[in-house]
């Protein structure tokens, strides 16, 4: 008996950006969860790459998928921290600015760590006030004026009362990739809610006992504005230790420096603390600069020069 041949069955055509295939198709890591990150394709589809959790992948890399391989495109910027173990985290990639979420309680010196933090990474930071509804955050928000103003940009808002928003989104539209730090509690997540209400993070219970929010994020994503900008939502964190910065560079960094950057001390190298002929010191001591903005300077100074004296250490070991 004569059969006749059964026709081949056609496979279906697989899209380049969803499948596996041999071309390599260029894309957005916008999701980062541990063994797995979302890639968004230039195409506007998007999904999952499984990866390794030491890759080194974080949300804002620019990467090329072919198959289930992934590569990472060089980087444009990168903001990284150190933990208060001296762990080395990277938090995002290809950023331009860095915003510094602060409300009553907030850890002393966080802001000016991230600031600092923000210029190395050559990112541009500002800071927002959360929870400016509440009476107590009056006296904050007049100090954090005094010492920021002239230095970087500060946004006074309600996160949660959907005030002050308006410049804050104008500054933001305009293009920027951006992430907001701050430590657990200081409403980043309802800050994000009120800029793109799409996403609806959950919001933390915040405590009877110091009146701060938990941060309910676990894993980092971008998220587009309407009007323009992308933000990048991260798990919140209270250490924001400095790296890749040398003690001699850290006055040019520091708050409030930069506006005497026209004075000269003796020594190219000063770092402002005892030397002889030090520009700084006499600007204290003529009140030009304030002594508590320079006894910040003096602790962040020392953390650095311990940083850098025990990677000398482990470099002489190795």
């Amino acid at each position: 008996m004569n059969h006749a041949a059964s026709s081949p069955r056609r496979p279906k055509p697989a899209t380049p950006d969803s499948a596996r295939t041999d071309q390599a198709c260029g894309g957005l890591i916008t999701a980062h969860h541990g063994v797995e990150v979302k890639v968004v394709f230039t195409t506007g589809n998007h999904r999952m790459v499984r990866v390794k959790r030491s890759s080194g992948h974080v949300v804002g890399d620019d990467v090329e998928v072919v198959g289930e391989a992934l590569r990472r495109l060089p980087r444009r910027t990168e903001l990284r921290r150190r933990d208060g173990r001296g762990g080395i985290h990277l938090v995002a990639a290809n950023l331009d600015v860095l915003g510094i979420v602060a409300a009553l309680n907030s850890p002393l010196g966080f802001i000016d760590r991230a600031i600092v933090a923000a210029r190395v990474a050559q990112l541009q930071p500002f800071v927002v006030v959360n929870k400016c509804d509440l009476d107590d955050t009056t006296a904050l928000l007049a100090n954090l004026h005094r010492i920021y103003t002239g230095s970087v940009p500060v946004f006074a808002i309600s996160a949660t009362g959907r005030t002050g928003l308006v410049p804050l989104q104008a500054f933001l539209n305009q293009g920027h990739r951006g992430v907001f730090v701050g430590s657990s509690g200081v409403g980043k997540s309802s800050l994000l809610n009120a800029l793109c209400p799409a996403i609806n993070l959950k919001v933390g219970k915040v405590s009877d006992h110091n009146g701060l929010g938990r941060h309910t994020t676990t894993v980092s994503t971008l998220h587009t504005l309407s009007g323009g900008g992308e933000l990048v939502d991260t798990p919140g964190f209270r250490d924001f230790g400095l790296v890749d910065i040398l003690a001699e560079e850290l006055a040019i960094h520091f708050p409030g420096f930069e506006e005497h950057g026209e004075v000269s001390c003796r020594f190219r190298n000063c770092r402002h603390r005892t030397e002889p002929g030090c520009a700084v010191i006499r600007l204290v001591e003529q009140g030009q600069i304030p002594a508590d903005r320079y006894a910040i300077y003096l602790e962040l100074l020392s953390e650095v020069e311990a940083d850098q004296s025990e990677a000398r250490s482990k470099g002489w070991k190795n």
